[in-house]
């Protein structure tokens, strides 16, 4: 797995994940966990999405 996703698309996931978990707990629904995969693709590094259709938004990687 290569990373795929720059700095600025992981801020703007992990803000989306935590609206989405808090919208989740404010309302008490379980729905709160999908706010887990923003957070996860976030802090790995890699969306598999992106991966499938080949897009790359600007995380540096060294090819050896």
């Amino acid at each position: 797995m290569m990373c795929n996703i720059g700095k600025t698309d992981r801020i703007i996931r992990l803000v989306l994940g935590a609206v989405i978990i808090g919208l989740g707990v404010m309302y008490n629904s379980w729905w709160g966990a999908i706010g887990l995969i923003p957070i996860i693709t976030a802090l790995i590094g890699w969306c598999g999405l992106y991966a499938i259709f080949g897009i790359n938004t600007g995380c540096k990687t060294k090819i050896d």
